[in-house]
């Protein structure tokens, strides 16, 4: 079910629908927190193209590896400011997890002996082949057109064009 909250309503004044919450067959699991909270999907309302393109990727990423990639914050209903980014407004950004060798579904650093370089490098590659990306940020070394941003070294910020 997309929505585990009766209060959250799945779609918000722009018209922009929650990311359904980890379907068990999709490529994505989804996490974050709201208010030191599990936010239940209340931060992950994204555009049509943000939608399209987690979708496809997931889509495309479960043909080549049995783990799921992590999906965190895109934006809350209605686009409303939050202290926790100054972007993640308009649902055209959205955070990423990077992956993990041991396929756990839990956050890791690109500093931890867990990271899988190779795994992230290529799901970053993907965004990039079936999604309209602006920019990527993440502070894991040597990954190609990524940009390094602090507070970026647990996942990485994907920005699609407009």
């Amino acid at each position: 079910m997309a929505n585990d909250d009766p209060l959250r309503p799945t779609e918000d004044s722009r018209q922009f629908f929650t990311l359904p919450q980890s379907p068990m067959d999709s490529g994505y699991y989804v996490y974050g927190e709201l208010h030191k909270k599990p936010a239940r999907g209340a931060y992950q309302y994204a555009s049509p193209s943000m939608m399209t393109a987690i979708l496809r990727l997931a889509f495309e990423w479960q043909a080549i590896d049995k783990r799921r990639f992590g999906v965190g914050d895109i934006s809350l209903a209605g686009g409303v400011q939050t202290p926790d980014h100054h972007s993640h407004r308009n649902g055209l950004q959205v955070d990423i997890r990077p992956l993990r060798k041991d396929g756990l579904e839990e956050g890791v650093t690109w500093s931890d002996p867990n990271y899988d370089k190779e795994g992230t490098e290529k799901l970053i590659e993907m965004f990039r082949v079936f999604a309209p990306v602006f920019q990527i940020f993440f502070n894991g070394p040597d990954i190609p057109f990524v940009k390094k941003l602090k507070n970026h070294d647990n996942h990485f910020h994907v920005e699609l064009r407009g």
